[in-house]
């Protein structure tokens, strides 16, 4: 049974979401990361959990947070949800990215939280080595921000749970390095 989840559902991981954050916690960390950053939410915490246990300075950021799937939140996925969520990612992919979930919101006011969470990280940090943990939906919305492409792309940036992207700031501007790699996780069978 699968549940919606977004920013106003607080779960901690499942046993296969904590075998991930093993495998990728085993595979990165021998990486002098600066800083963790992660949502305000418990599974993003506990997904890097280890790293922050290392010592690691880390700081939790309610603008991160997923998109709020608003009235489908903590259910079921039914048919008719899934069929209500296919008609926002075609809306949104057409161009229509200030529309909002019922009683959530929409890729462009994710946009405006995510943005302001990105220029603190970037005003404190950009040039230290960060690792940040955050959730689908916000990936792919902070992706379009950092490489300037228009939201109804976002589904071009691929995702999957502790899929790893690599970005580079050079001070300007980010480069992509590496795009959702899972190789952490296909060595371990947590896929």
């Amino acid at each position: 049974m699968s549940i919606v989840q977004g920013s106003g559902i607080d779960t901690s991981l499942n046993d296969l979401g904590r075998k991930q954050a093993n495998a990728f916690y085993r595979k990165y960390a021998h990486i002098p990361f600066d800083r963790v950053y992660t949502s305000a939410l418990r599974r993003t915490i506990e997904t890097v959990d280890d790293f922050i246990r290392k010592g690691i300075a880390h700081e939790s950021l309610a603008e991160l947070n997923e998109i709020s799937w608003g009235t489908r939140e903590g259910r079921q996925i039914t048919p008719e949800s899934d069929a209500y969520y296919r008609y926002l990612l075609d809306e949104w992919s057409k161009g229509n990215t200030a529309l909002a979930i019922d009683g959530g919101e929409s890729p462009d006011q994710v946009l405006s939280r995510i943005s302001g969470a990105l220029e603190h990280i970037l005003s404190n940090h950009q040039d230290r080595r960060i690792l940040m943990c955050i959730h689908g939906r916000a990936i792919r919305i902070l992706l379009c921000h950092m490489f300037r492409r228009p939201l109804r792309v976002m589904d071009e940036y691929k995702h999957t749970n502790l899929g790893l992207y690599l970005v580079h700031y050079n001070g300007e501007g980010f480069t992509l390095e590496l795009e959702n790699d899972i190789g952490h996780l296909g060595e371990e069978g947590v896929q």
